[in-house]
This record gives structure tokens, C-alpha cells and sequence, in this order.
């Protein structure tokens, strides 16, 4: 096949019959990308390192083989004589993986489900716009923030990607929507060539999934990707120089703005919190002089949202519905009607003076140094898959706010050695990674036991979940369920205690007051 053939493969209406993709992967994007290809006519084979018999069964029907190749190092002989002509790749795939290897010997392009969804948007009519989302940490968050702010300026919207739908059933959608708020890993972002979003954001960088990408510069290069091609702004994080740089460095088309997001005073083009309130200096003519009013620190308190690293996805979800007009009544509408997601520094109990609080999906650094800022006094559960990455600076930068910490996950040894170099004075309790299915029911009960009045405890792992957990979620759930099964002994025993003093006078329960967050400056 000609190159010029698959560069004008730019449209759903374009002719697509018969072009032989390789398909790798078979989970939710594998699956969907095949679906697709398969509808457009396309001569599809998909390989897959573990077979999916619901999956197989449909794509059978769809007259799509599967191979399955459970050897990394395998490359099929009946994928070498399939004769692929392009190749759309999993992010379960890494760059350094033997199908890689070989399409890029055969000098194949290889394309991700974002690429070949860019492509085909117009199925419905006029392409949707789209808003791009990515970054360490906060990257589901903000793409909520914005599909509903979007939503409440009269759009149809929907989250995509990695949150919501898969963005290829998003734009096979026979409605079709006005914008699609795309939440893209560093995965997804290192297989695009062509994709031109109205806006972007680079929420954030630091180090993460290193065993995928292969160096600190390469994961970097990949979330800088996001603002190649941004048409009306590229939304950067005025605390992190990093995602300045990256801006710099991005080919843009013309006319494109830089615009800035953080919670101190913000300069013309920047977005930030003046005395409490949350203010646009970028996207009105009078920047220069003033700034329009989106919210305050004290509404997104009530909604959850007041930590500092959550009023910054505020601003920068806030950032890119500004770059497509979306007023700032419909910001201030959305916020108000909002709720985080689950498992992101989610309240599970109160009781005692104690914040027992949900943050699995902290299984990054990054996200569990936000999460830990966010409190005063934490007794930490940390530890899991650590993915390559350095625990020890997290541990030295929050030691003094630790009262005790509780390690799970079967890379135990990285964590207590950097307790042991940086924080020796802080109490550790290990649990066993061999007793799976009690660690979140010994965890609590170990933590229930360093806690005192005033702290929080925080699940916030610093690391992946799959070792021990299905998911983030299921790892999030069962913590939540062993917090309440607790409350709830502890609540019986009380009851019970009652009955044993009756006809005595109770005794005065004194509780120490808490601190729920560390609030953004101006609060």
C-alpha cells in the first residue's frame, strides 16, 4: 500500500475496504479498534497475548481471526504472513516489545485507537472538537470538570478515552456529539501523528511508567505530544515548569495561545484565585485590567474540591471550556452540581476525630504527594507495584507529617528501605503480601491502632494495584469495606458498653478537632 493511500485515510467516508490491519491487543481498546475496522471493510487480524472467548466469539462473527501469542518475545508466523499494511497497537504494548520490534523492521506505521479515531470523527456529520487531557495526576478529575462545564454551556459532550467511552464508540455514536473532553495517557499520546485538538493540557509531569516508556525523556516527550497541533490553547501548569517547556517546544497552529493556570494571582493569559475567588484573566478583551469571576474557594469546599491540587484542575478544566466559549455561569453551574470520582480522595468515615479517607487511584508519586499535602497528621497505607519509580523522595518530603505508616504490596522492601534512610522515627507496620485476601482488613485494623485523634488515615499507594488488587477500584473498595466493617464493631461495642453501665452516669467523651485539607491560598 502506497503511503499517500493511508495519509488520506482522514475521514469515516474515505475508502477503507480492504486494508489489511494487525490489530494488537484484545481488551476494551483492541476490541473496539477491531470492531471498527471490521465495519469499515477493512481485512482485519488481531493478536492477542491471552485469549477472550466473549470477544473471540463476537469477532468471529465479524469474520476477524485472533491469534493468540502468550510469548512476548513471539512474533506469529501467521502474522508475519498476514501482509499488515498498518498496525493499531494496545498501550498494553510498550515500544520495546518484539511486535514493535518487528513492524518497525518492515517499516510498518503504527497507529493507537486515538489516531485512527481522530481520523474517522466525521461518521455522524461535522467532526466533533475536541478537548485533550492529560498529565501524571488529576487527568480524570479535570476531564469530568470540563465535559461538565461543557454540558452546562448547552453542548453535547461526553468524556472519552480512558474515562467514560472508548473514543472510538464515541465517535461511531449515531447521534454524534459537539466535543469530546479526551482524557489520554502517555500510552496513547506516543502513537498519535495527526490529532489537532482545540485545546489541551499537560495537567502535570513526573516520573512515571518508566518500564513502559524507557526513560524519564521519552514519557516526557510522550505527554508533550498533547499540544502538538492545539488550535486555540494549550493549558499549562504555572507550578510545574515542566509543562511550560513543553509548550514552548510544541508545533502549534498559528494563533494558538499559552494559557496559564494556578492557584496564586494570575497574570493576563493565566487563570487563578484572587482573595478566595477563582478568576479568568485570560479569556475576556479587558485581561490586561481585569478578570471575570468563575467561582470561589469556599464553593468547592463544599463540593470536595478545596485542596489545593484539586483547585487546579478546577482552573484547568475551567481553561480549555473557556478556549470554546463556554460562559462562566455554565462553569460555576457545573461546579456546583459536581461530585469527584470515586477513589480519589474520597471521604469514607468520620469518626472520633479520625478522617479514614479513599485515594487508590493515587498509584503514582505524583498523586499521592498531592494527596499527602493535603493533610496534617496521616497514618500512610502505601505500597503495591511501584513501577520503576523512586519512593524514597515522597517518604523524605512528607516524613514530618507522618504519624505512622502501614506498607502493603509485594515491593515491600523499596518502601521500608526509604523509610529506614529517610523518615527512621516514624512507625511501620508490614503486612505479609503472601495473605492477599486480609490485607486491607489487617491494614485498617493496623492503622486503627497507630491513629489518634486529628489524623487521617489515607490509602494513597504510590503504586499500582495488580499485584494484590483487580484494579485501583477493587483495591479502593475493599478498603472502604474494612473501614466500615470496623465502624460498625466498633459501634456494637459501644452499644454493648452502654448496656453494661446502665444506671451509671457516662462518662464525657472529649474529641480533638481535625484538619480536613490544607485549602488553597486565599481560603
Amino acid at each position: 500500500m502506497s503511503a499517500d493511500r493511508l495519509d488520506g485515510l482522514t475521514s469515516w467516508h474515505a475508502d477503507w475496504r480492504g486494508l489489511r490491519v494487525a490489530v494488537l491487543g484484545l481488551g476494551m481498546t483492541g476490541f473496539s479498534v477491531a470492531d471498527t475496522l471490521a465495519e469499515l471493510g477493512c481485512e482485519v487480524l488481531v493478536v492477542a497475548g491471552r485469549p477472550d472467548d466473549d470477544r473471540e466469539r463476537i469477532l468471529q462473527v465479524l469474520g476477524v481471526p485472533v491469534v493468540i501469542a502468550a510469548d512476548q518475545d513471539e512474533v506469529p508466523e501467521r502474522l508475519r504472513e498476514f501482509g499488515a499494511e498498518l498496525v493499531v497497537a494496545s498501550p498494553g504494548y510498550p515500544p520495546h516489545h518484539a511486535l514493535h520490534r518487528w513492524a518497525a523492521e518492515a517499516g510498518l506505521p503504527v497507529w493507537g485507537d486515538i489516531e485512527l479515531a481522530w481520523r474517522l470523527r466525521d461518521k455522524t456529520g461535522a467532526p466533533s472538537r475536541w478537548l485533550l487531557v492529560t498529565g501524571t495526576n488529576g487527568k480524570t478529575t479535570t476531564t469530568q470538570l470540563a465535559a461538565s462545564m461543557v454540558a452546562a454551556g448547552g453542548l453535547r459532550v461526553a468524556p472519552a478515552g480512558n474515562i467514560g467511552i472508548p473514543v472510538l464508540d464515541a465517535v461511531r455514536d449515531p447521534i454524534g456529539y459537539d466535543v469530546l473532553v479526551v482524557e489520554i495517557s502517555s500510552y496513547q499520546l506516543h502513537f498519535t501523528s495527526t490529532v489537532s485538538p482545540e485545546a489541551s493540557v499537560v495537567l502535570n509531569i513526573a516520573p512515571d511508567h518508566l518500564d513502559w516508556h524507557g526513560s524519564f525523556e521519552a514519557y516526557r516527550d510522550a505527554k508533550g505530544r498533547a499540544y502538538e497541533r492545539t488550535r486555540i490553547a494549550c493549558v499549562y501548569n504555572v507550578a510545574d515548569e515542566a509543562t511550560m517547556r513543553l509548550v514552548e517546544e510544541a508545533d502549534v497552529v498559528e494563533g494558538c495561545r499559552a494559557i496559564g493556570f494556578g492557584t496564586d494571582v494570575p497574570r493576563v493569559s493565566e487563570l487563578g484565585v484572587v482573595d478566595g475567588v477563582l478568576v479568568d484573566r485570560a479569556f475576556l478583551d479587558e485581561r490586561r485590567h481585569s478578570a471575570l469571576e468563575l467561582t470561589t474557594v469556599e464553593a468547592l469546599r463544599e463540593r470536595g474540591l478545596s485542596a489545593r491540587h484539586l483547585v487546579e484542575d478546577v482552573l484547568a478544566a475551567a481553561a480549555l471550556a473557556r478556549a470554546i466559549g463556554v460562559e462562566p455561569a455554565a462553569i460555576r453551574a457545573a461546579i456546583d452540581g459536581f461530585r469527584t470520582d470515586r477513589h480519589r480522595n474520597e471521604l469514607v468515615a468520620d469518626r472520633d476525630g479520625v478522617l479514614w479517607v479513599d485515594d487508590s487511584k493515587a498509584t503514582n508519586l505524583h498523586a499521592a504527594d498531592a494527596s499527602l499535602g493535603a493533610y496534617r497528621s496521616v497514618v500512610w497505607i502505601v505500597g503495591g507495584l511501584l513501577k520503576g519509580v523512586d519512593i524514597a523522595p515522597l517518604v523524605e518530603r512528607h516524613a514530618d507529617r507522618l504519624r505512622a505508616a502501614v506498607v502493603i504490596g509485594r515491593e515491600r522492601a523499596e518502601v521500608l528501605a526509604a523509610f529506614a534512610q529517610h523518615a527512621p522515627a516514624v512507625p511501620l507496620v508490614e503486612i505479609d503480601a503472601g495473605e492477599t485476601e486480609r490485607v486491607m482488613p489487617r491494614a485498617v485494623a493496623e492503622a486503627g491502632a497507630l491513629v489518634a485523634s486529628g489524623d487521617t488515615v489515607l490509602l494513597a499507594p504510590a503504586a499500582a494495584s495488580m499485584d494484590q488488587f483487580a484494579s485501583y477500584e477493587d483495591r479502593g473498595e475493599q478498603f472502604a469495606a474494612a473501614v466500615l466493617a470496623r465502624m460498625r464493631r466498633s459501634t456494637d461495642a459501644q452499644a454493648h458498653a452502654d448496656d453494661d453501665r446502665d444506671g451509671l452516669e457516662p462518662g464525657r467523651d472529649e474529641r480533638g478537632a481535625h484538619d480536613g485539607g490544607a485549602d488553597a491560598p486565599g481560603a
